[in-house]
């Protein structure tokens, strides 16, 4: 019987975290989407030279970062995927979602510093160990932006 109401305790759980972790995750897409709306006319591109034409001002460092956790309903599923190997769908929407937040990061502290384009931008991610057990598993993944911000020369 105690071990019932331990699955039970354990089912309900899951479920709740489920279901407030998805909430969560699909709140943050559609941000997400309207913030990548808003700046969809900024360059930011992985270009290492300016295209011809450009004129530079001046230039900066532009850097967004951001670190984004599972839930424990996902971190469940990917340790049973972790046993039974194969690709972990559930950490797919994680990486996404850093991805595209440290992207608007920069480019959103880029347009307040009143830049004009970011150039040559590059991404960084680092895993974050869980407290527990001794490091194993993951807390979460942090995603850096970067890149070179620069103010074009007007022309007259």
């Amino acid at each position: 019987m105690e071990a019932l109401t331990q699955l039970g305790i354990t089912l309900m759980v899951l479920t709740v975290t489920y279901l407030v972790g998805s909430a969560i995750e699909r709140r943050h897409f559609d941000s997400l989407r309207k913030r990548e709306a808003r700046l969809r006319a900024f360059p930011t591109v992985t270009f290492e030279r300016l295209p011809e034409g450009w004129q530079v001002a001046d230039s900066g460092l532009a850097m967004g970062s951001t670190v984004v956790s599972l839930d424990y309903f996902k971190r469940f599923l990917a340790g049973l995927r972790g046993i039974l190997g194969g690709r972990v769908r559930s950490y797919e929407p994680l990486l996404d979602r850093a991805r595209r937040e440290a992207l608007l990061r920069m480019t959103e502290g880029a347009v307040a510093d009143g830049y004009d384009a970011i150039v040559n931008v590059r991404l960084e991610t680092s895993r974050l160990a869980s407290s527990r057990g001794r490091g194993k598993g993951t807390a979460g993944v942090e995603m850096l932006a970067f890149g070179t911000a620069v103010k074009l020369v007007r022309q007259p």
